[in-house]
């Protein structure tokens, strides 16, 4: 049969020449033969004592910033570095695709004079992919380089390492193992001789290397200048200066990680239909910006962060993808922990490894945060190698873990508060961190995670199957924002929880949740969204046939009519009070009278004002409620202004403004101060104290996105020239 028959033909697609091996020389490497032969040849690698190798590969665009970490490598390991030291030894770690070979190749690059003898490289990387990477093939590696035939390296690698001393004890080499991830790799090749240098990247800190004297530093991600200087380099300024704001914005979203920047410059410069604007509205959906930023195959960020989550053991492997999951921004032990369903002490070990590994960032107060790429890949992983159900499964002991916490936060702030959900089963057998000796205040804990609830609360509520626990969540979260008025977080949170609990039929959580939620509105300066929710919570209320939440609607409601009707707004604090003393809700009954009070010194009624506010203020003492009885004490203060009694008002809100300041109630503490302060200007008091109450005011009013801030701020600047002008006429 000869090659041109169809048999000969088929049978040829059968035939295959595999080579694999390390062959210097000719070598054939054929997938099909077809009567012809294609030859690969190789050049062997010189011999002898006087080969220099230059092997470090060379960047191939600009390089941009890192002026500080280039000073500090040649303080270590250049011409800056201590005479006493005579093999500079240096250490860069960081998450993958970070820079970190870049930088060593800038460096390598600019300081090439000190080091005659030659740059050697090893990529442990590559090693893995082909040897495993063994670092007995790192040091055959580096003898080859430096010029020992083949067939002179010894087998062990003891005597290998020992072999390397020797060939490099009169030489000033620079050595480079790039993506080195465990510290015998390096221990082993550190060049002997005087002036040489090892320089060594990791995806992570390899503590023990200190042993060995390296210097450590770490490779942080470029600031947003920087980043933005490198995608002009890559694409071309004016292309950035055409469209800027696009420009920022890939930078943010690639949350300069110059690979990322790499690649998606990559994509600009490959397709000329593709402008940075419709790049980063493709970038901008956090479920396709990996799939984004990818040229395929091995060309993407993806497959960059893969290399250090191929090195993790599998249980540390799984506890990143199920973090990956996570609402929030950042997170402690023991949220990991309930994440996992594993045990504190050994999560916190894992978290050390990821710490390690640069796939977690140290965010202070033994806290984590992902950077964002790298928490889209463990998401992506997780999505990918985790069982079907097991995203949700996180989602629910996340959500019930800060239900416990945040529950037991707000009881630990007020025990005797209107709360509809019932929560016993769950917090009878809950350890109290609140309640114990040395544990966190409430309040500070609930301000440092208010972000990550309201993360818990949003994700939560895209399931339909937490609709329960996002409406009490939401309930028990409000305790936060009746002491910081974080307006718009307060507002969002309660939405979320007003939907869930309509959701659930629960009319009782519902009406509850909605005149809540009439309160940062009115703050907002949104009146007709707050009438809109408080008649939907006065149905609801009706309907669910529970006093006290009728009685706590009335109230809000008799809140919205001060603003237009007094006489209806204590038609409504009236029936507070009278629903709250059929239901035998003392407390309730002296809020609703606190109110009333307010309202009749509004109607010009001050003298009954002040006795039912005595009154509301001797209940709510009796009680142990400061905080509110510090709020009637302002009322009481401003009631005495009306009479003409300035002194005792005076006395009154100062008083008032440093109980509530105790009691961290600080919306309240700025409205008892801003009074105070047109009380003083008016009885001319020191321009200084009037100043001082209206500054403390206003910082109140900025940390809470009040719109009351901006009238604040006008009044302390008129105050500021009112008080130029008297020291001006004074002086003439």
């Amino acid at each position: 049969m000869t090659s041109d028959e169809p048999g000969a033909r088929a049978e040829s697609s059968y035939i295959r020449n595999d080579l694999s091996g390390h062959v210097y020389g000719p070598s054939v490497q054929a997938q099909r033969i077809h009567g012809g032969i294609t030859f690969n040849v190789q050049a062997q690698p010189p011999v002898g004592t006087d080969v220099r190798p230059d092997e470090i590969p060379p960047l191939t665009f600009g390089f941009v910033n890192r002026t500080k970490s280039l000073a500090v490598l040649d303080g270590w390991l250049g011409a800056g570095r201590s005479g006493t030291v005579k093999v500079g030894f240096g250490a860069l770690y960081g998450m993958s695709g970070v820079g970190k070979t870049a930088l060593v190749s800038r460096w390598a690059e600019r300081e090439r004079e000190l080091f005659p003898d030659g740059q050697i490289y090893v990529d442990f990387a590559a090693l893995r992919e082909e040897e495993g990477g063994d670092v007995s093939e790192a040091a055959r590696r580096c003898l080859r380089s430096l010029g020992v035939d083949e067939s002179c390296i010894p087998a062990s690698l003891a005597d290998r390492t020992r072999l390397f001393r020797s060939r490099s004890s009169d030489r000033r080499l620079l050595v480079v193992l790039d993506n080195v991830s465990q510290p015998a790799q390096a221990a082993s090749l550190i060049p002997k001789g005087e002036g040489s240098a090892l320089l060594v990247t990791s995806g992570g800190l390899l503590g023990e290397l200190a042993l060995d004297g390296a210097r450590m530093m770490p490779v942080e991600p470029l600031d947003p200048g920087s980043g933005l200087e490198l995608l002009a380099e890559r694409c071309g300024t004016e292309a950035v200066a055409a469209d800027q704001e696009s420009a920022e914005r890939l930078v943010e979203l690639c949350g300069g990680l110059p690979v990322a920047l790499h690649i998606v410059a990559a994509r600009l410069l490959t397709d000329s239909r593709l402008t940075m604007a419709r790049l980063v509205g493709e970038l901008a959906e956090e479920s396709s910006r990996l799939a984004g930023m990818s040229l395929g195959g091995e060309r993407s960020v993806s497959a960059v962060l893969d290399l250090g989550y191929r090195e993790l053991d599998p249980e540390t492997a799984r506890l990143y993808r199920l973090l990956g999951w996570l609402p929030g921004s950042t997170f402690d032990a023991g949220v990991a922990a309930v994440a996992a369903a594993r045990d504190t002490s050994r999560t916190g070990v894992m978290l050390r490894t990821l710490e390690s590994a640069s796939l977690l960032e140290a965010a202070g107060d033994d806290r984590y945060r992902f950077h964002d790429l790298v928490r889209l890949h463990a998401g992506a992983r997780a999505a990918e190698e985790e069982p079907e159900g097991e995203r949700l499964a996180v989602m629910r002991r996340v959500a019930t873990h800060y239900l416990a916490l945040t529950a037991l936060a707000d009881r630990s702030i007020r025990q005797d508060r209107l709360r509809i959900a019932d929560l016993t089963a769950l917090l009878v057998e809950a350890p109290d961190p609140f309640a114990a000796e040395g544990g966190p205040a409430a309040l500070d804990w609930l301000e440092a995670e208010h972000r990550n609830i309201l993360d818990v609360l949003r994700a939560a509520a895209r399931e339909e199957a937490f609709h329960t626990e996002v409406w009490q969540l939401s309930e028990a979260f409000t305790v936060l924002f009746f002491h910081h008025r974080h307006l718009g977080d307060w507002r969002e949170s309660l939405e979320l929880g007003a939907a869930a609990a309509a959701a659930a039929l629960e009319p009782a959580a519902e009406a509850r949740l909605r005149s809540l939620l009439s309160r940062p509105l009115m703050d907002l300066g949104e009146y007709d969204a707050a009438r809109r929710e408080l008649d939907t919570a006065v149905a609801c209320a009706e309907v669910s046939g529970h006093l006290v939440v009728r009685a706590s609607v009335q109230e809000f409601a008799g809140r919205y009519w001060e603003r237009v009707d007094l006489s209806r707004a204590m038609d409504a604090y009236r029936s507070a009070l009278e629903l709250s003393t059929e239901a035998k809700e003392g407390r309730g009954a002296a809020i609703a009278a606190y109110f009333l009070g307010c309202a009749q010194d509004a109607d010009g009624d001050h003298r009954g004002a002040l006795a039912t506010l005595r009154g509301a203020h001797d209940d709510l003492t009796a009680r142990n409620d400061p905080r509110m009885a510090a709020r009637v004490l302002a009322a009481m203060g401003l009631a005495h202004e009306h009479l003409g009694e300035d002194d005792e008002a005076i006395r009154t809100l100062s008083e008032a403004a440093q109980a509530l300041r105790e009691q961290r109630a600080t919306h309240y503490e700025a409205q008892a101060l801003v009074a105070l302060a047109g009380l003083k200007e008016r009885s001319a008091a020191d321009p200084a104290e009037v100043r001082a109450d209206l500054a403390r005011a206003l910082e109140i009013h900025e940390a809470g996105g009040s719109p009351q801030a901006d009238a604040l701020r006008r009044r302390i600047e008129a105050l500021g020239d009112s008080d130029s002008d008297s020291d001006g006429e004074g002086d003439g």
